[in-house]
């Protein structure tokens, strides 16, 4: 498949939630595999802000307990924090040598095996809500196109969350900001669940929570849910 097809697609599936019912956990882990799949990038990550402004995590290509703990350690410091207090971009091309502004960010990241980072802003506006963290096993910084594209697509996130009608009622933006963050912990709680349940790794229960929600069009967090309260059993 060209990355034109991929380019293609990859809008057309992230657009085509937009006008019907969608789980927002869901859908930006698939844009979180979108980076990863059309960008020079090894992993990617959202994180959304909650009422008090702290960051959290909400997607990320891979459900690695090293990925996660990365996104988490941006409430307190690192590219995504910074990202989102200013509303623009925040790169660092080699974390070795440039990431002394975040030394814990930094020293977690290269014993990842990530040693290049960017960071882009979710915002609509002067309102900004997150940042995509971006990450590369490999120094160097992302090209003009490639930026382009994960700009667009980090707008597509936001878009997502904040919908033109909960731009107009700010009670609505923080409620569905607010569901969206509690369906997050409420997947972390099924993952869990689940890899206990199965005996398999984060990865593998979240594919499994994914799979079922969309093999029987539910949404992801309503399977979470019943797998939580034990009235589902998800089987491989």
């Amino acid at each position: 498949m060209t990355r034109e097809r991929q380019l293609t697609d990859a809008f057309a599936e992230l657009t085509d939630a937009l006008v019907r019912d969608f789980d927002v956990v869901d859908l930006l882990h698939q844009l979180t595999l979108r980076c990863v799949q059309l960008l020079d990038v090894d992993a990617a990550g959202l994180l959304l802000a909650d009422q008090q402004g702290r960051l959290r995590p909400m997607a990320a290509s891979t459900e690695q307990a090293r990925m996660l703990k990365l996104l988490q350690l941006q409430n307190s410091e690192g590219p995504g924090l910074d990202c989102y207090r200013t509303g623009g971009p925040v790169t660092c091309v080699d974390l070795a040598a440039g990431g002394g502004q975040w030394p814990r960010f930094a020293a977690a990241a290269q014993h990842a095996g990530f040693i290049a980072v960017q960071a882009l802003p979710m915002r609509c506006g002067e309102k900004v809500i997150g940042a995509l963290s971006l990450l590369r096993t490999a120094t160097g910084r992302l090209t003009a196109d490639n930026l382009h594209i994960a700009q667009a697509l980090a707008n597509v996130a936001t878009i997502s969350i904040l919908h033109q009608r909960a731009l107009e009622q700010p009670e609505a933006t923080t409620e569905q900001l607010r569901a969206a963050l509690s369906s997050r912990v409420l997947i972390e709680q099924a993952k869990g669940v689940l890899a206990e349940r199965r005996h398999i790794d984060m990865d593998r229960a979240f594919d499994s929570l994914c799979i079922y929600a969309r093999s029987r069009d539910l949404r992801l967090s309503a399977v979470a849910d019943a797998v939580v309260h034990g009235k589902l059993d998800i089987a491989d």
